[in-house]
């Protein structure tokens, strides 16, 4: 057995000490962001058939605040619900460099956590924090790799993630907290294939990452073992979940607990993929500048190759999506309802706007084309060029992604996002300025009783 700490040890080093009061504010500006924009996002889903699916499956009562429902529910039910809400308008945070959506496994699976044990703001921030640069950091390890091996990084990584945030936010000593990522790498699951049909197995993945996260920090703190070698072992979570690239760990582990990445994450200005919102800008610019739809003959893209696979193709998958939720991971239907509707919100994915004969015939026009030098995942960008029946072109590309680090939302768009979202749940506008004003100071008090007001 090798004297040095593994990366798994090192991360349970770095759980175990984080101390909350010595955030820095970027940090902190984040994790206040990423609440808010979680708890809106699970008032928007309270209504919804999926979180009704959900619900169907759950036990009665617990200690714990299901966001946006009156019943309190076992921890791990609540982290599961609340995780599939939060993710299922794929309307979350995104990390860039990953991709992964963070918030919307963290958030949960450190609420259960904290109402579960009775912990403090700090606590729920302490976890919140650690939670999600562990998720960031993992994210770089093998670029591309897991998406291309068939699985979402969000639900793999989520639940080693969602384990070192329950560890870090239930104050586990290191050894514990690198079980509880050893015992989360026999727990992590998820694969694409929701692709295929538009079905809704991408919406639960945030909440399965989470109720798995948490159950593996419980099982290390009873004294439960795993490998400390879960992330470079012969038979490690990389070999499985991303066999095609030898994982870098410099990214993960260098200046951790000194350095973050957090402060980078984009929040989404449209409820749908993330590489598709540049994408939706430019078509949006397209629109306003007066050309109209049957004047367009063509429009090509240049595009990240490691995009293709879920936001392009099968091309007459993406130009024709079977679903509402299919369409939400078509760039060419997101933007072809853009040129039209001039907005991307809930509307824009309804089963009535998904057969716009019109909309539908835009988005059969647009195509793309592999850009060898495009730089995703380090950088989300758009791109479109438009020929029109004249005979001219029309260009326009987006260099980032609004909302990401370069061009950031600000928390007043992130508070009128959060009523919009409440409002589009049911709440009234008193309710749901009520709720907003109750997450304010959450960090700061002795206990979590300001998600009463988010018990809908």
């Amino acid at each position: 057995m090798s004297s040095s700490p593994t990366p798994a040890e090192r991360i349970g080093g770095f759980l175990s000490s984080l101390d909350a009061s010595h955030l820095p504010e970027p940090v902190l500006a984040t994790a206040r962001n990423l609440l808010t924009d979680i708890a809106g996002l699970c008032l928007a889903a309270r209504n919804t058939d999926y979180v009704a699916a959900v619900l169907a499956a759950l036990d009665p009562s617990g200690p714990c605040t299901a966001i946006g429902h009156p019943t309190r529910r076992p921890a791990f039910d609540a982290a599961l619900l609340n995780g599939t809400a939060a993710h299922g308008e794929d309307y979350d945070d995104t990390f860039e460099g990953g991709p992964v959506h963070a918030g919307a496994v963290i958030v949960p699976a450190v609420l259960a956590a904290c109402e579960r044990e009775g912990r403090s703001g700090q606590d729920f921030l302490r976890g919140l924090a650690a939670g999600v640069e562990l998720m960031c950091r993992l994210s770089l390890v093998a670029p591309m790799a897991i998406h291309r091996a068939g699985f979402h990084p969000t639900a793999v990584l989520g639940a080693l993630s969602a384990a070192g945030a329950c560890a870090a936010a239930l104050n586990l000593p290191p050894a514990q907290a690198t079980s509880a990522l050893g015992i989360a790498g026999s727990q992590a699951s998820g694969i694409i294939e929701y692709l295929a049909e538009g079905t809704w197995t991408k919406r639960m993945h945030a909440g399965w990452a989470a109720q798995s996260g948490l159950r593996a920090a419980l099982l290390a703190r009873g004294g439960f073992l795993g490998p400390r070698t879960v992330l470079e072992g012969d038979h490690g979570f990389f070999f499985a979940f991303a066999p095609s690239v030898r994982p870098d760990f410099s990214p993960l582990l260098a200046d951790l607990g000194t350095s973050w990445l957090m402060p980078t994450i984009a929040f989404k200005p449209y409820p749908c993929g993330t590489m598709t919102q540049p994408f939706i800008d430019c078509a949006l610019e397209l629109s306003s500048s007066g050309i109209q739809a049957d004047a367009i003959t063509d429009i090509v893209c240049e595009v990240g190759e490691g995009t293709v696979h879920r936001l392009w193709e099968p091309l007459s998958l993406k130009q024709n999506p079977p679903t509402p939720y299919a369409g939400k991971f078509s760039t060419p239907y997101c933007m072809a309802v853009a040129f039209f509707d001039r907005r991307v919100g809930f509307a824009q994915f309804s089963p009535e706007r998904l057969a716009d004969p019109e909309v539908r015939a835009l988005a059969q026009k647009i195509r793309y084309v592999i850009d060898p030098n495009n730089e995703y995942p380090r950088n989300f960008t758009g791109h479109l060029r438009a020929t029109l029946a004249n005979g001219t072109t029309r260009e326009i590309r987006r260099p980032f992604m609004r909302g990401g680090a370069h061009a950031p939302l600000s928390s007043q768009e992130l508070h009128e996002k959060f009523l919009a979202n409440a409002s589009y749940g049911g709440l009234s506008q008193t309710a749901s300025e009520a709720a907003l004003a109750a997450l304010a100071n959450t960090f700061t008090s002795p206990t979590l009783a300001a998600f009463s007001a988010l018990a809908a």
